[in-house]
C-alpha cells in the first residue's frame, strides 16, 4: 500500500483522476478517502478531486484534512448543490486520461483503482466498473439487498452503481454532463455492451435505509431510466439487462419470502408513484 499517488510526487500528470461529488457527506467522506489511501499502486499514478457542492456541514474541512496524506488531492467548495454541476466542475479540474467517478459513500477495495486503470488502457472507447457489494444496516434494507443481489443484471452485468470509469476516448463521446436524474445510467448506456468491462476487484455500495427511503430511491432510478429513453432514444439500444425469468423469481420467493415481499413491494410502489420523482436523491 502507498500514500495514494507515489508516482506523481514530481508533478507529472497522473494517469487516473478520481472525481468525488459530495453533498453533506461529513460522516462518510473520511471512509471514502481512507479507502483510496489504502489503494495498491496504480499504473501512472492517480489524483483525487472532491467536489463539495452546497454543503452545510463540515465536508470541506474533513476532506481537506487529507491534503497532507495524499500527494495530489484537490477539494473544490461549490456554493450551489447538485451532482451534475459537481461532475462538470470535477471534469474541468482533472488531469488524468482515465476518469473514475466515485460516490462519497462508497469504499473501494485496495485493488480496484489499479484494475480499472489496466482495463481502460487503450485508445478505443471503454467503460469499466468493479464488482459491487451491496451493503445495508437495517433489517428491511438487508432483506431488499438479499434479493437485489440475485437480479441477473446485478449478479453478472456491469451496473456501475456508485463507481464507474472510462478512458479519454470514451469520455469524449459527450461534452458537459447533461442535466438529468441518472448520470450513472447515462454513462453506462453511452457505451455498447462490448465496450463495458467488469473487473474482479470490488467495492462496497450502501443502499438507502428503510422501506420509504428505498421506494424514494427506486422511484428516482426508474424515473431516470424513463428520462434517458425520452431525451436520448438511441441509448436504450445499448442496454443489456438480462431478464429475471418468472421461474427464477418463484424460486427466489420460496427461498426468501420476506426478502422477496419487501423487494416486490418497493418495486410496485415505485411504479405506482413514479410521477413524484424529482431530481437526485440518495435516501439518507
Amino acid at each position: 500500500m502507498g500514500t495514494g499517488m507515489d508516482q506523481v510526487q514530481d508533478g507529472s500528470t497522473p494517469r487516473v483522476s478520481v472525481i468525488i461529488p459530495a453533498n453533506n457527506e461529513a460522516a462518510l467522506i473520511g471512509g471514502c478517502l481512507g479507502a483510496l489511501l489504502d489503494s495498491e499502486e496504480v499504473p501512472g499514478g492517480y489524483e483525487v478531486i472532491v467536489i463539495a457542492n452546497g454543503c452545510t456541514d463540515d465536508t470541506v474541512a474533513r476532506a481537506r484534512a487529507y491534503e497532507g496524506r495524499f500527494d495530489a488531492l484537490t477539494v473544490l467548495d461549490l456554493p450551489e448543490g447538485g451532482k451534475i454541476g459537481a461532475l462538470n466542475a470535477g471534469d474541468a479540474a482533472t488531469r488524468g486520461a482515465i476518469r473514475v467517478y466515485l460516490d462519497a459513500d462508497v469504499t473501494v477495495s485496495p485493488g480496484l483503482l489499479a484494475a480499472l486503470a489496466v482495463a481502460l488502457d487503450g485508445d478505443r472507447p471503454a467503460y469499466a466498473s468493479g464488482r459491487v457489494r451491496i451493503t445495508a444496516t437495517g433489517a428491511v434494507s438487508r432483506a431488499y439487498a438479499r434479493i437485489w443481489r440475485q437480479v441477473p443484471f446485478m449478479r453478472s452485468g456491469v451496473p456501475g452503481c456508485g463507481v464507474f470509469a472510462m478512458n479519454a476516448a470514451g469520455r469524449a463521446r459527450w461534452g458537459d454532463w447533461p442535466a438529468i436524474i441518472s448520470d450513472d445510467t447515462f454513462a453506462r448506456l453511452s457505451f455498447a455492451p462490448s465496450e463495458r468491462r467488469l473487473v474482479r476487484a470490488s467495492y462496497d455500495w450502501p443502499i438507502a435505509e428503510g422501506w420509504h427511503a428505498l421506494v424514494k430511491v427506486r422511484r428516482r432510478q426508474d424515473a431516470g431510466v424513463d428520462e434517458i429513453a425520452a431525451l436520448y432514444p438511441s441509448l436504450p439500444d445499448n442496454d443489456d439487462k438480462a431478464p429475471f425469468p418468472t421461474q427464477e423469481k418463484l424460486r427466489t420467493a420460496l427461498r426468501d419470502p420476506v426478502g422477496f415481499a419487501i423487494y416486490a413491494s418497493v418495486a410496485l410502489m415505485s411504479k405506482l408513484t413514479r410521477h413524484r420523482a424529482t431530481g437526485w436523491s440518495r435516501g439518507r
